[in-house]
Parts: structure tokens; C-alpha cells; sequence
């Protein structure tokens, strides 16, 4: 039997839709204005390469209320090849959800390789935990729970500690990002990264004051704005922001 050119048509708008709503689901991070574009470079060289634990997270936290949480998956592959660029060893996370990027940090790392990973739900981690062990890195992981800025408080007290991290990704409360910033830039060794997730923050950075934003979109936007700023200004510090997933900041300290 034939196929019009009618049903043709809909059946590819119909897979176009099926995509959508398959990208919706695993959280629609992409600042790219099209959504086939976007699904076209997760189809083309994301999801064909990426781990199979870094797959089954992705695919379990998608079903979770609050999978928009969650790393997208080409930043999770960015940040997997950054750390293998850099041939980081020791590193510290802010911020971990189920643990995608967390995962992506630790398959990367020697297997010496050491995590400080902190966040205030443990409920959460612990969903992603079983994945993470089966892919036998979690011995690579020292999970804190509760908030983090006590725990770089007490860091910066031990000078051992000053200069002793390779990088640091940040994906946690916005408000805090300034002084997470004050506190990591002694942490992290001369030459070493700091990685600041969502400083794109949806767009909202440049929409105008009587745009229609959702409510914790409005709220954290001025947050994000001041941390563009000061990172901008900041002499310690080269930087690259990068439209990938939600806009993430590379910072290098240089002094």
C-alpha cells in the first residue's frame, strides 16, 4: 500500500513531536531557539557516546518531580572531557541533584581521583547512589549533606587547603553564588577551573524589567546578573561563559 504525501508529512511531524516531548521530559536546558537543532546535537553526538550509567541516571531522574534539577546531558559531556583536558584529580561539586554531573566528574577522574560533594538533600543523591556504584566510582565520592558554606568556612582555615582543588563546578542556591565565589577562589589552585552553572538563567538576563517570568526565575535572575558582573570583574580570574545547557561560566584563576 502507498503513502500519500499527507501521511508522510504527519508522521514527521508527529516523530518531531515525539522528540519534543521525549526533550521536554529529561529537561529542556537548551538556549538554542530550536528545539530540533538542539535534538539533533543530543541525537548526533551526545546520547550515541555517552556512558551507559550517565544514560540510566539521566533516564531514572527524568521520572523525578523535579528533573528540571538536573544536568543536561551535553553539559554532562562537556564537563566529562574539561576535566579529562585538565587531568583533574581533586575536585569539589556544590550542589547534586541525583548526582548526573557528579558522574560525569567522577568516570572522568584517575581512579584515585577525589569528589567533595555537598548538597542538602541526601534523599536525592541517594536515588542516583546505585547508579553511581554499579559504575564502581562511588569509592571516588565523599558526599556531605547540608549547606556548604560552613564546610568552605572550615577549609579556609586549614592553609593546607588553600590551592588544593583542580576544579570546582557550582550548580546549587544562586543567591549564594557570590560567596560561594569568595570562599572557592582560595580553594582552588592557580591555573585551576571554577565551573558556575545557569548564569544564563533561562534567558532572563536579558529580558526586559516587565517580562513574564516564573516566580523563582524572577527571584534568583538578580543573583545571577550579580555574579555575571563581578565575575567579569574579578582580576584573580579568566573567564568563558558558555551557552551550554542554561549558560555555564568557566572561570581560570590566574593569581
Amino acid at each position: 500500500m502507498e503513502t500519500t504525501s499527507a501521511e508522510v508529512q504527519k508522521n514527521g511531524e508527529q516523530k518531531q513531536q515525539e522528540q519534543v516531548t521525549k526533550h521536554g521530559q529529561v529537561g529542556h536546558k537548551s538556549l538554542l531557539q530550536s528545539d530540533a537543532l538542539y535534538q539533533y546535537i543530543l541525537e548526533t553526538s551526545v546520547y550515541p557516546r555517552e556512558p551507559a550509567p550517565m544514560k540510566e541516571l539521566r533516564e531514572l531522574t527524568a521520572n523525578h518531580p523535579w528533573n528540571l534539577m538536573t544536568t543536561s546531558a551535553d553539559e554532562g559531556q562537556f564537563l566529562n572531557m574539561l576535566l579529562k583536558l585538565i587531568n583533574a584529580k581533586n575536585t569539589m561539586e556544590i550542589g547534586v541533584y541525583t548526582g548526573y554531573s557528579l558522574l560525569a566528574t567522577a568516570l572522568a577522574l584517575p581512579d584515585d581521583g577525589k569528589i567533595l560533594a555537598m548538597d542538602i538533600n541526601r534523599e536525592n543523591y541517594e536515588l542516583g547512589l546505585p547508579v553511581i556504584q554499579k559504575a564502581g566510582v562511588a569509592h571516588k565520592i565523599d558526599f556531605r549533606e547540608g549547606p556548604a558554606l560552613p564546610v568552605l568556612d572550615e577549609m579556609i582555615q586549614d592553609e593546607k587547603m588553600h590551592g588544593s582543588f583542580d576544579f570546582v563546578f557550582v550548580d546549587a542556591d544562586k543567591d549564594n553564588y557570590i560567596n560561594y565565589h569568595k570562599r572557592i577562589i582560595e580553594l582552588v589552585k592557580v591555573g585551576g577551573l571554577i565551573g558556575y552553572d545557569n548564569t544564563l538563567w533561562n534567558g532572563s538576563v536579558v529580558a526586559p524589567p516587565d517580562a513574564p517570568l516564573r516566580k523563582y526565575v524572577r527571584y534568583y535572575r538578580d543573583f545571577v546578573l550579580q555574579l555575571n558582573k563581578a565575575l567579569a570583574a574579578d582580576p584573580r580570574i579568566e573567564i568563558c561563559q558558555l551557552p551550554v545547557g542554561d549558560g555555564i561560566t568557566l572561570c581560570r584563576r590566574v593569581v
